[in-house]
């Protein structure tokens, strides 16, 4: 089933976009995705960019760039925790993307700007866009089921329902939620600024925000669109995912990725290879690469793994197991990084093991393949939880890598009756959300509703 792409701007008027995409994999591709899902409408885009994760402009020829001058990969490099790189960025940001979108309002080459696309994480923007009296809409970048679970987690907290300690039992349910103790994103933080703060910061700057973009699909969650459309009543939420089906091929992959693979499963059979791919942060121990080689060794399935270089704690890279290539080299391949998409949608392969990021998480399913879940950070566990219990198309390991239990996982998921039943479920949703992009379904009439928001601007 093809998504609808006959939507256009219907006015004489180019609308002029700035796109601000925070400087990270798993944000950087979305919002590229929607830029380019608006392009292909009839707007200009003009994308301000941090000098971390730039994008490459080769990959946009129609997007006008704009590199900040805020904090080079470097600066970063040392910095304690996720949240703090986050505050960090928030406050270097601030002037650099002042400056840029203070030229481009006075001169620059495109017309005058129409409105701000902000990834959410920017909660600096709202001041910005204040002061030059600009509307600004926001991009989420994480599934609905995440946000709906750190509002409420945040209510329960403050109202003294629940308290987050050293000493809570990790498998105690969260009340009204499928969600464990365990399951909640625990962020620590060195900066000045606390986790609450920050994510105060990040919601605050959602709900003040004209709009809120979301890369999901009704299809899929449903209820936690329910919840984040109140939430936000009366201003609008845009659920327009999947984004990359609307028009693939679009990508900024910071890694180069090997194509190589796509010929070695040509000759694999149907539904038979495992991909396995931790995404583009997490990393790993040492021991912790020997009991997943060992795991999918003994599990006798066939296997894609992606060893991205850096991902192992102090090695650029590491030596496989002795005797492992021996045992799998008529069944496995191991590359640095591969073309995701093109991967999951290739026949040969029947499941995926994950670190759940949400990309990776709205990419499986929506090319039908089943999961195997090992989050790392963030929203991680909160998507694994969902994937694994609600929507019940994956299976989460639960005491990390252990060699024994990979190997158990591995064949329930793509041999045995369990793994079948997963693909029948996945499979659906695969379908939901395909027939939520055809003309008058419910993403593709987001879409419209967004783009007709914008032209009133």
């Amino acid at each position: 089933m093809e998504a609808s792409s006959d939507i256009q701007i219907q006015s004489m008027k180019v609308p002029h976009l700035v796109i601000l995409p925070a400087p990270f994999q798993g944000h950087i591709n979305p919002m590229l995705q929607l830029a380019s899902l608006l392009h292909s409408k009839g707007f200009s885009i003009t994308v301000i960019h941090s000098q971390i994760n730039s994008p490459n402009p080769a990959n946009f020829p129609n997007f006008h760039f704009e590199p900040m001058q805020d904090v080079s990969n470097d600066a970063l490099s040392y910095v304690p925790d996720p949240l703090t790189a986050l505050s960090i960025l928030n406050d270097k940001c601030q002037t650099p993307f002042h400056d840029t979108l203070s030229r481009l309002l006075s001169d620059g080459p495109h017309g005058p700007v129409t409105c701000i696309i902000a990834d959410e994480l920017f909660y600096f923007t709202k001041a910005i866009a204040d002061q030059f009296k600009l509307p600004r809409i926001l991009l989420g970048t994480t599934s609905a089921s995440f946000y709906t679970t750190m509002a409420f987690l945040s209510l329960l907290q403050q109202n003294g329902v629940i308290s987050i300690t050293a000493d809570a039992q990790p498998n105690t349910l969260i009340p009204e939620t499928p969600l464990r103790i365990k399951d909640i994103p625990v962020f620590s933080t060195e900066g000045p600024a606390t986790s609450e703060q920050i994510w105060a910061n990040i919601l605050n700057a959602i709900r003040s925000s004209l709009g809120y973009i979301m890369n999901t699909f009704d299809g899929l969650e449903l209820d936690a669109l329910v919840k984040i459309r109140q939430d936000r009543h009366p201003t609008p939420v845009f659920v327009v995912g999947p984004l990359y089906k609307f028009l693939p091929g679009t990508l900024n992959s910071l890694l180069t990725q090997d194509y190589s693979c796509m010929a070695w499963l040509d000759k694999q059979a149907p539904q038979s290879v495992i991909y396995v791919s931790f995404g583009s942060v997490a990393s790993i121990d040492k021991t912790d690469v020997e009991e997943i080689a060992w795991g999918l060794a003994n599990s006798e399935q066939s296997f894609l793994w992606v060893i991205r270089p850096g991902s192992i704690h102090g090695h650029d890279w590491v030596e496989l197991p002795e005797g492992f290539e021996e045992k799998t080299q008529k069944r496995g391949r191991i590359i640095k990084w591969a073309p995701q998409q093109e991967v999951l949608a290739h026949p040969s392969v029947g499941g995926f093991w994950t670190h759940n990021g949400w990309n990776s998480t709205l990419e499986s399913i929506c090319e039908g393949v089943p999961m195997l879940c090992s989050p790392y950070l963030w929203d991680q566990n909160v998507n694994a939880r969902y994937a694994s219990h609600v929507w019940r198309v994956g299976i989460q390991l639960e005491n990390g890598f252990d060699r024994n239990e990979i190997e158990r996982a591995v064949r329930r998921l793509m041999v045995e009756i369990e793994g079948k039943e997963m693909r029948e479920r996945v499979g659906a949703l695969k379908e939901n959300a395909m027939r939520g992009m055809v003309k008058g379904a419910s993403s593709y009439k987001s879409l419209q509703s967004l783009i007709d928001l914008i032209m009133s601007l």
